[in-house]
């Protein structure tokens, strides 16, 4: 992640908190299952973000650590977690030493590494051997109906949105982990709900790190694309899902 992708999640740190920090914990609880995460675990979480795996790790009594090329999510992370050591830094150059970990993590976060097998080479280096590693993102949008609501607000803005990358699709973190020299034990599809109470916090999710202006001129393009999610209750429900993989390091 360049410095310049890192300075705008670290101006929207907080809002992302707000609306998106716990989004993943379906994912979460899947990869803590499958790495067997418990307590006195050393666990890393590479693009840790606000730091809410970390929170779950410590709950669980594991001792979490986390890394995130944004400065202000770490920022939001040591403010939320003191005494947890929370760095700013790369995926691809990690400041630990060598077999610090038991469990290195990313949940949608190694996509936006610079060089991703830069980035599981230094995971690998810096869990134990026999250690494990878990990578977790979106799967491919024809499964998160996210999108569709995503793609409506690109093409009202005149933009096609954004095509699947490869580790999106079935299959995908497992080559990479391959290519990496890194033998998968687990993998699976998660689903990952995303709901809301109103159009208020539906528009605000959806756009978060706009300004209000943007807000007022696309909220209408959001609620409409959403209506098919829309509850009884006058809130909105999707359904999404992450894929994730777990491999062991060379013993």
């Amino acid at each position: 992640m360049n410095d310049a992708v890192a300075e705008r999640w670290s101006r929207v740190a907080e809002e992302w908190d707000e609306h998106w920090g716990r989004f993943a914990v379906p994912a979460w609880r899947a990869v803590v299952d499958a790495t067997g995460v418990t307590a006195g675990s050393r666990v890393l979480d590479v693009g840790c973000g606000a730091g809410g795996f970390l929170e779950f790790v410590a709950r669980r009594g594991g001792l979490p650590a986390g890394i995130d090329p944004a400065a202000g999510m770490v920022r939001v992370a040591r403010a939320a977690l003191p005494g947890i050591d929370v760095r700013v830094g790369p995926a691809e150059q990690l400041p630990w030493p060598d077999d610090a970990f038991d469990v290195v993590t990313a949940f949608n976060a190694l996509q936006f590494s610079d060089d991703q097998p830069a980035a599981l080479a230094e995971a690998a280096r810096v869990a134990v051997p026999g250690g494990l590693i878990a990578v977790a993102n979106w799967a491919e949008t024809t499964l998160n109906e996210l999108e569709r609501i995503e793609d409506a607000v690109s093409r009202a803005a005149g933009e096609e949105p954004t095509p699947d990358g490869p580790l999106r699709l079935a299959g995908g973190l497992e080559r990479l982990f391959a290519d990496a020299g890194l033998r998968v034990v687990d993998s699976g599809l998660v689903a990952v709900p995303w709901a809301v109470p109103d159009d208020d916090r539906l528009v605000r999710g959806i756009l978060f790190g706009e300004d209000d202006e943007v807000i007022r001129l696309r909220a209408a393009t959001v609620i409409e694309a959403a209506q098919p999610y829309r509850t009884l209750g006058g809130g909105y429900s999707t359904m999404n899902a992450f894929r994730w993989v777990v491999a062991r390091t060379p013993a």
